[in-house]
């Protein structure tokens, strides 16, 4: 038996509305913005929080000199279109790329996350 229906991700970063509204984007999400906390929801219970942190230092992917500490993967149908997609929102491509079903990418707040190939 479980004893929650749907974990939620919290996110630290230095600007919350930015990130909720770039991740609401890219996932096609609700975004619901407060002062120092946004999330974005999805229409069947998931949601992915971000909270204000001040002095916020982004991860340093793939040194460890920063940990990334977590990360998203995102499943697309078409890689080369969901790039373009996240780079016209604010996304970054990352330099170091790993493997060829995925790529990395950096967010606005540069925690990196990763558009798969389904």
């Amino acid at each position: 038996m479980a004893i929650a229906r749907f974990p939620t991700l919290v996110i630290d970063c230095p600007d919350p509305a930015a990130l909720a509204r770039f991740y609401g984007a890219v996932l096609d999400w609700r975004v619901e913005i407060s002062a120092d906390w946004a999330e974005v929801c999805a229409e069947y219970g998931h949601r992915i929080c971000y909270q204000r942190v001040d002095g916020y230092t982004p991860p340093a992917w793939p040194s460890q000199e920063q940990p990334q500490q977590m990360h998203l993967d995102v499943t697309v149908d078409d890689l080369d279109a969901a790039e373009a997609a996240v780079l016209e929102l604010g996304a970054s491509k990352h330099p170091h790329q790993p493997g060829e079903s995925f790529r990395v990418f950096l967010d606005p707040a540069g925690h990196p996350f990763c558009l798969c190939v389904s």
